[in-house]
């Protein structure tokens, strides 16, 4: 694979969103056409997924640079071990599967302690052109009050077992399916309810997480 044409992640959404698609079948003809070497077909589903495994690794490691990084090669790693998917209609997980196991190799090789920082640079760039300027006021007070509300989240997943955080982090904030999920992280359903109840749960202890458990559950 020569190169992928990635989709510039500043870029406006409604750009490219007639390109994108939710129909697992359609999804599956890309993958499919890909193996056999249309670039137009990789093309696509970069356009697809890229701006879901951005933001899937910039929950975890906080770091724009690394996560855009890290985005580029996963989808490289995808491509290039392509031929082995046997099941198309499952490269959705298969790729989030993929990017697990690269924020895993993040973390072992930087050996860093957390899936949240609490950087400001961080947390204010996603989503952000490089020349966007701060407001003040309102705008301020709102950062401030998002930035404590991550870092609460950040202490509360970080205190739970690794596969509690990941199912729950995947269910609710990458918003993969239960199924999704389970193929990702090759664990049977029953087990991945299990992981998710107990940190469904533990949110639920913390006052301050109810409103926020509302909204992803709804």
């Amino acid at each position: 694979m020569s190169k992928i044409e990635t989709v510039p992640l500043n870029s406006d959404q409604g750009a490219t969103s007639d390109r994108v698609t939710d129909t697992v079948s359609e999804i599956a003809g890309w993958v499919q056409n890909a193996k056999r070497g249309s670039r137009h077909a990789c093309n696509r589903l970069v356009e697809q997924f890229q701006e879901k495994i951005f933001r899937m690794v910039f929950y975890r490691i906080r770091s724009r640079s690394d996560a855009e990084d890290l985005t580029q090669e996963i989808f490289l790693q995808a491509f290039k071990s392509l031929p082995r998917l046997k099941n198309e209609e499952r490269f959705k997980s298969w790729l989030f599967s993929i990017a697990i196991n690269r924020i895993r190799d993040y973390y072992r090789k930087k050996k860093l302690r957390s899936f949240f920082m609490t950087s400001i640079e961080s947390e204010e760039s996603v989503g952000r052109t490089p020349r966007q300027e701060d407001d003040g006021g309102t705008g301020a007070l709102q950062r401030v009050i998002r930035k404590d509300f991550w870092q609460q989240v950040g202490i509360l997943l970080d205190k739970m077992p690794r596969m509690e955080r990941e199912v729950f982090t995947l269910r609710f904030m990458d918003q993969l399916s239960i199924r999704e999920v389970s193929q990702a992280l090759k664990k049977n359903e029953s087990t991945v309810k299990t992981h998710l109840y107990r940190g469904i749960q533990k949110f639920r202890k913390e006052a301050s997480m109810r409103n926020f458990l509302q909204e992803v559950i709804s």
